[in-house]
């Protein structure tokens, strides 16, 4: 797929700064998010202090592909694949014993949040950084997600390592995602819809 000098520029320079441990501002298949390298622990631990959100509240972490699940959790439903690629849309899954992430990025009970987008940023982002990266609301804890860059306030956009160009103009107001967790017989328990 053909991208624009500006999107290739944006990943790039993200690519860059989650190398350095340093933390992104970047648009998401939901609302705006702040991201970093989720085995990072130094840069998960920025991401808690840009938010001034309490370390016991978990992160969710991104991933482009169904079958990435397998390396972050211990034990995922024998049928996760085609549940995840089945989800028509932006879906959490909270997954028991995760694996290979930051431990500040884990729940204190030994969860993950997982997400498996489809925008196209973040899939090509996903993709050539080939880690797991964490995608939290871009706001100050306890206030309203951004749902487009326009309201990403100034404190977050002045703490934040780099700020990707890409959809900065978009006006559509996005939604957070869904959180679920999958039961037994493949079925979902919806905690946020």
């Amino acid at each position: 797929m053909k991208y624009s000098l500006e999107f290739e520029e944006d990943i790039k320079n993200a690519i860059k700064t989650l190398n350095s441990g340093g933390t992104i501002l970047y648009p998401t298949d939901t609302v705006w998010g702040i991201g970093c390298d989720a085995t990072n622990e130094a840069a998960v631990n920025k991401v808690f202090d840009i938010k001034q959100r309490p370390k016991e509240k978990s992160l969710i972490i991104l991933l482009a592909e169904a079958k990435d699940v397998l390396q972050y959790s211990a034990t995922p439903h024998p049928d996760i694949i085609a549940i995840v690629e089945s989800f028509e849309q932006p879906t959490t899954v909270i997954y028991d014993h995760a694996l290979n992430i930051a431990d500040t990025a884990i729940h204190e009970n030994g969860s993950i949040a997982i997400r498996v987008t489809k925008d196209p940023f973040c899939r090509a982002l996903l993709k050539r950084f080939q880690k797991p990266i964490i995608s939290t609301s871009a706001n100050i804890s306890g206030a309203n997600p951004a749902t487009d860059f326009a309201s990403v306030s100034t404190d977050i956009k002045n703490s934040v390592d780099y700020v990707v160009r890409h959809r900065q103009n978009d006006t559509a107001a996005a939604q957070a995602s869904r959180i679920v967790t999958i039961n037994d017989d493949g079925s979902l328990n919806i905690i946020r819809g």
